[in-house]
């Protein structure tokens, strides 16, 4: 490994940044209010014109879609396929709102390796959940929040995105307390002072943070760039890391697995780049996993990898 291990900040490394957003508030109180005032089914009723628009005006997003299923299927896709990405993207989002009211009981929720978190609970002592994009995030948030089963802060960017954060804020302050942004001179002491007092620390690892700095690994066949942030992270705070993800499997149905992924993380002064890159490297490994056993779930609507595919 060499000096391509780690880059400094790139276009390509803040791109998806850069990706307007596209939901308004009235749009989303209107959905929000025939979701929880009709029901559900009108709410899912209406994902299917809403997934239409979109896949008809979100060009670049459609070209990913098509990009990344093309990939992972290994021959090319149709528009019913992109279709069905979006659609699954859209069904989280509406499932958020009843997530962030408490509502669990309109969801089938099942758990696979609870005992790794369970056992780090009884410990007493914090360690981190490291995520991804996907599938949902908020079904474990929710749980962990709302019905009290662990203590859980996460890191994450409230400014990317402001009209769907801020109106999903709005519905449940509790949960939105939880969140400690990134890129403050006090995160990390934030972080450490949580982690001591027990809680477990949320992070998604499959997006470029806003330093930049990146390790390059293969997922799907092909390189790409993966932030450093959560493996540093671990480091420096010298705990526990547990790989976590929610899949959407249709329906009211979610999946929520856990993986124990390292006791501690220590990194040689002499090969920290490479370090780095095996650590991320076993995380992508992991993520390309689940990928495969959820293709639809991959909510990453920006181009991906660093290079054009192999003809």
């Amino acid at each position: 490994m060499t000096s391509d291990v780690l880059e400094t900040k790139t276009p390509e490394a803040v791109r998806w940044s850069a990706l307007p957003e596209r939901g308004t508030l009235p749009s989303l109180r209107l959905l929000a209010w025939i979701a929880t005032r009709i029901g559900r089914w009108a709410g899912r009723l209406l994902l299917y014109p809403i997934t239409s628009y979109f896949v008809i005006t979100a060009c670049a997003a459609r070209r990913t879609s098509y990009e990344y299923l093309k990939q992972i299927r290994g021959y090319p896709a149709h528009w019913w396929n992109v279709f069905r990405h979006f659609h699954c993207f859209a069904a989280t989002i509406l499932d958020r709102l009843y997530l962030l009211r408490g509502e669990f009981q309109r969801f089938d929720l099942e758990l696979h390796g609870k005992e790794v978190l369970h056992d780090r609970m009884e410990s007493g002592k914090g360690c981190i959940l490291l995520g991804s994009h996907l599938g949902s995030f908020e079904v474990l948030r929710a749980l962990g929040v709302m019905q009290g089963n662990f203590p859980l802060k996460v890191l994450m960017d409230p400014t990317h995105n402001q009209n769907i954060t801020g109106f999903l804020d709005a519905l449940n302050p509790v949960i939105a307390s939880t969140v400690i942004a990134p890129d403050r001179v006090d995160t990390l002491l934030t972080v450490k002072e949580n982690l001591d007092a027990g809680f477990f620390v949320g992070t998604l690892g499959d997006r470029i943070s806003s330093d930049g700095k990146t390790t390059q690994c293969q997922f799907l066949g092909r390189p790409a760039a993966f932030p450093v942030g959560p493996i540093v992270l671990a480091a420096m705070t010298h705990c526990p890391v547990i790989l976590f993800f929610g899949l959407y499997r249709g329906g009211n149905r979610y999946e929520i697995y856990f993986e124990h992924f390292a006791d501690a993380i220590t990194l040689d002064r002499d090969r920290r780049a490479e370090e780095i890159q095996l650590w991320m490297q076993r995380y992508a490994g992991r993520l390309e996993h689940y990928a495969r056993i959820a293709p639809y779930n991959w909510f990453n609507f920006y181009p991906f990898w660093n290079q054009a595919p192999p003809p």
